[in-house]
């Protein structure tokens, strides 16, 4: 196995994997001959040469660590404010919170208090403590599983063996986010036993991890996130009116140039060259701009730039203080805000697909990591686009824009005329090709998502087996969702089963799942998923695309969608262009499963063919014209019926297969009836015919519903003879895909795609023929 990655390394890779596995052995080496620790005087190495610093660099080389400290807390208070939060906003930013927040204050105090008393609220688990009785938090502690993580030289630290515990949940209590929770208390309410804990924690932290030593060194994404934390520690407690007897700031600012200079060291360009390499970057940039009083902030930030410049143009198709990349940032930001205002829903919150392990940047109110209005109002601020914001601005929103210049962030307004990027239209389709999401929505709230790309970003580690999955929300509320992460190391079962196929809104052929798991983050094999055609206009909507997970057989989606209306999934088990498919070898039957997650605040109604969902403000049907449906809940024998909705939470939902056994090729099909006045009342398949060989694949529905009666036609021509008419019930078309309705036996509306003329007998008949082929076209007659 080795060989085979060596094989695969070019030579930069292979150098700088050796430079940074000499430096990892001599670091061992030292680390074994003399225990690490913290030297508070190695600080006065680590000032720049400013000469405003020469009386915390004096204090520091005799030993007055107060003296030092508050040299150093002087230096801060009265330098330029260069990060998002500065001790100056204090009672301008409180006096704001409290006004557009009345609940803040209670909020933020109910938040702080949890932590005085040793209970966190983190990911998915409420109330965790890590201390043991009467003991200090103990920092290696997984409380869940009851694990601890070893005291070991931090690259000798097995952190994804379950023998370790959960590394998340450890990670997690380590990155120091709580710590903005007791800023906030401290800020709105002036009780000093939230600053004061804070420093207790910092004091805590630094004797328990010594350097180079544990599993808080073993992730450099984790270092670079705690750092930040730490930042905001500094903007929040830095108060010269505090007469402190620890010379905390000495230290803080001694255990971050230490852990930056490990993050530098060590960065990820060949273990996690995407989110992890993103996070460290971030946190240089960020670190390194916001301290230019530690003489490694220019190098830092350089490096942190590049990365995020050179990363923003690999994986991405300011105004507190000028940055020669803010441009490049500014563009990239908007690419990123349009990208996050298209795939959230009208409530702000964004559809689980692949892994989302709940960890946030800023996590200081508790908002849930699905909902991301805070950052689209941030955007929508810092690039003059207000039509990005979703409802009013969140709390936030006030703390990361508390720089004086920003103003009132809820009384923003922009400045130019077209801001940077392009508008988001609000009830837009959209596709966003490059990631493989495609996006149909309605004016009343509906969201459908469609998964039509690749699986996962370089090796799909964090990637699900979830190839032309899809969620919807309907009326503003989630109804097909996706499974969540629930855990990663700890529950190799789990963690398999929440990622296979089957626990996605997709189809599954014989048992099968379309990727196949290698342990925690890798794949034994991984689907290759191809979007064939989408097409969209105001009336409606249409996605098809196809995957070879079950080589040699293929499955192909079409799904035909009438935003607010009619959303109709036809799913082809057919046998592609498999040599031994078409030579006749394969005879027998092939069973589909089509899998349907419901969000649990809908009520289930299941009869024979049809599903009936609802909730207080709305309802919608799902309805078959073959298949068998079955309802799990918490169901221990398939696994189905259960969802994460946030790492660490795996709680009972209700999970509906529909199941059909049958011979290569056949369809599967799911209409869902959206509009609550039109219910679909049945769906049946209609018989096709055309010239003999003329269509190679066919499917013809006729839906009928309360108000109308609804038909759906979907053809592959043979690639020789593209123009053949073919006839389903009373319609003739030569189009790939035809949608119509009739009320009262009259055509009121019909949609065609890829076609050149359509006839439907009603009485009038409706026709239309053009002399070429038309890519898409509506017709009404209302």
């Amino acid at each position: 196995m080795n060989l085979a990655r060596l094989a695969h390394m070019d030579v930069d890779e292979i150098t700088w994997r050796a430079r940074a596995a000499a430096r990892i052995a001599w670091d061992r080496i030292r680390v074994s001959r003399a225990a690490p620790a913290w030297n508070r005087a190695e600080l006065a190495a680590a000032l720049a040469g400013d000469a405003a610093l020469d009386d915390a660099r004096s204090a520091l080389d005799a030993g007055r660590w107060r003296d030092a400290h508050r040299a150093l807390g002087f230096h801060i208070a009265f330098t330029p404010q260069r990060f998002a939060l500065a001790a100056s906003n204090h009672s301008t930013l409180a006096r704001a919170i409290r006004q557009h927040f009345p609940r803040a204050l209670a909020d933020a105090t109910a938040r702080a208090e949890d932590v005085l008393s040793g209970r966190y609220d983190l990911l998915g688990y409420r109330g965790l403590t890590f201390q043991h009785a009467g003991a200090d938090v103990d920092w290696q502690l997984d409380p869940v599983h009851g694990r601890e993580a070893p005291r070991a030289f931090w690259s000798d630290v097995p952190y994804l063996d379950p023998k370790c515990g959960d590394h998340k949940i450890i990670w997690e209590l380590n990155r120091h986010q709580h710590w903005l929770a007791l800023g906030r208390a401290f800020w709105l309410t002036g009780d000093v036993r939230y600053r004061q804990r804070c420093l207790h924690e910092l004091a805590s932290w630094m004797a328990a991890n010594p350097p180079l030593t544990g599993i808080n060194w073993a992730s450099m994404l984790e270092l670079g996130l705690r750092c930040i934390s730490w930042l905001w520690a500094l903007a929040f407690f830095a108060d010269l009116s505090s007469a402190d007897e620890a010379p905390w700031i000495v230290d803080l600012l001694l255990g971050m140039d230490r852990q930056l200079t490990h993050v530098e060291r060590n960065l990820s360009y060949y273990f996690s060259p995407n989110t992890h390499l993103l996070g460290e970057a971030l946190a240089l940039y960020v670190c390194g701009r916001a301290l230019p009083l530690l003489r490694g902030s220019r190098d830092r930030e350089d490096t942190g730039r590049r990365i995020l410049l050179d990363e923003a143009r690999r994986q991405i198709a300011s105004r507190i203080s000028r940055d020669r990349a803010a441009g490049e940032f500014a563009g990239t930001v908007s690419r990123l805000a349009d990208a996050a205002r298209v795939l959230a829903d009208d409530r702000g919150e964004l559809p689980l697909f692949g892994d989302d392990d709940g960890g946030m940047l800023f996590p200081m109110t508790g908002r849930p990591p699905r909902d991301i209005r805070d950052s689209l109002a941030v955007a929508s601020v810092l690039l003059d686009r207000p039509e990005l914001r979703i409802g009013p601005v969140p709390e936030e929103a006030y703390w990361l824009l508390a720089h004086p210049s920003f103003g009132d962030p809820e009384r923003a307004t922009p400045r130019s005329a077209s801001g940077v990027g392009r508008a988001f239209q609000a009830g837009r389709s959209t596709a966003l090709r490059d990631t493989g999401y495609y996006v149909s929505r309605s004016g009343r709230g509906d969201h459908l998502v469609i998964d039509g790309g690749v699986h996962g970003y370089l090796n799909g580690g964090h990637a699900h087996a979830d190839a032309l999955s899809l969620t919807l929300t309907v009326a503003g509320v989630p109804l097909l969702v996706d499974p969540g992460t629930g855990v990663y190391t700890v529950d190799q079962a789990l963690r398999d089963r929440l990622r296979s196929s089957q626990m996605h809104n997709t189809l599954v052929v014989d048992g099968r799942s379309q990727s196949i798991t290698k342990g925690p983050f890798s794949w034994t094999t991984m689907a290759r998923g191809r979007v064939r055609r989408w097409k969209t206009h105001k009336a409606f909507d249409y996605f098809e695309g196809t995957h070879d997970g079950y080589f040699p057989i293929e499955h192909r989606r079409h799904v035909l969608t009438l935003p607010g209306d009619l959303m109709v999934v036809a799913d082809l088990v057919t046998g592609g262009s498999s040599s031994a498919l078409r030579a006749g070898e394969d005879t027998g039957g092939h069973t589909a499963s089509v899998h349907w997650h419901i969000d649990p605040r809908w009520r289930v109604a299941v009869r024979e063919e049809a599903v009936t969902f609802s909730t207080d403000a709305a309802q919608c049907q799902l309805a078959v014209p073959r298949g068998h449906i079955e309802r799990f809940e918490a169901d221990a024998a398939t696994g189905l019926g259960w969802q994460a909705p946030v790492y660490g939470a795996v709680e009972p939902s209700t999970s509906l297969r529909v199941t059909h056994c049958d011979r290569l090729p056949f369809w599967m099909v799911s209409v869902f009836g959206l509009h609550r006045d039109n219910a679909v009342v049945e769906v049946e398949f209609l018989p096709v015919s055309a010239d003999a060989g003329a269509l190679s694949k066919s499917l013809a529905l006729r839906i009928v519903r309360h108000e109308t009666t609804d038909f759906v036609l979907l053809a592959e021509p043979a690639a020789a003879r593209p123009r053949t008419t073919w006839r389903a019930g009373e319609i003739e078309t030569d189009a790939r895909v035809l949608f119509c309705r009739e009320r009262d036996d009259k055509a009121g509306e019909v949609a065609m795609l890829d076609g050149s003329r359509v006839k439907v007998h009603t009485n009038p008949p409706v026709e239309f023929e053009s002399p070429h082929r038309v890519d898409h076209i509506h017709l009404s007659g209302a």
